[in-house]
């Protein structure tokens, strides 16, 4: 029984979403790293992904926190290339997410990367910045690009194990395996 690659695997279906989409086209996937995080607790509720910008607004590398000039502390992959964004997915309650709401969760997170591909996220006017200020709206955005991205006929075996959940892929693999990272410390420059 081999190990299941999940983010190898959620590489490939991020990549196939950039290449078909036109609003994700400006993403380098090259440059995002994804990953895995563990759960704390089993339960419904609580977060199924996270993009997590390594700059600051407009790209900065740094800013001013409490008074202190900070900055993010760097991720490289292999060959030496710096990583703007990590992509995580909290693992047991993604696989646990039936198959429409984990396909909106991709799109959902890489949306939220910013249209400059600078390390910033995708910032929106007004106080609700990240999501806008209508909640409905953005999810419903978000599921339109997710059904459009299926109507594109991705290759089922991309994407196929998106249909099982959490314990249906640990009895088919034994086991889940993938890149798992810390979150990046505020350093102060």
């Amino acid at each position: 029984m081999a190990p299941f690659d999940f983010t190898a695997r959620m590489r490939l279906v991020c990549r196939d979403m950039i290449d078909r989409l036109p609003e994700l086209s400006h993403i380098d996937l090259d440059r995002v790293l994804v990953c895995f995080k563990q759960a704390r607790k089993r339960v419904p509720h609580g977060l199924y992904a996270s993009l997590t910008p390594l700059r600051f607004a407009g790209g900065s590398t740094t800013t001013v926190r409490r008074g202190r000039s900070v900055t993010i502390e760097r991720l490289v992959d292999a060959t030496g290339r710096e990583m703007l964004y990590i992509l995580g997915f909290y693992l047991p309650r993604f696989m646990d997410l039936d198959f429409r709401e984990k396909l909106i969760t991709i799109v959902h997170e890489l949306w939220h990367i910013s249209p400059a591909f600078d390390g910033d996220i995708r910032r929106h006017a007004g106080r609700c910045f990240a999501h806008t200020p209508s909640q409905k709206h953005y999810d419903a955005e978000m599921d339109r690009l997710a059904q459009h991205w299926l109507s594109l006929g991705p290759p089922e075996p991309l994407w196929g194990f998106l249909r099982s959940g959490m314990d249906q892929l640990l009895a088919r693999h034994g086991r889940i395996v993938g890149v798992k990272v810390p979150r990046p410390r505020l350093i102060p420059v």
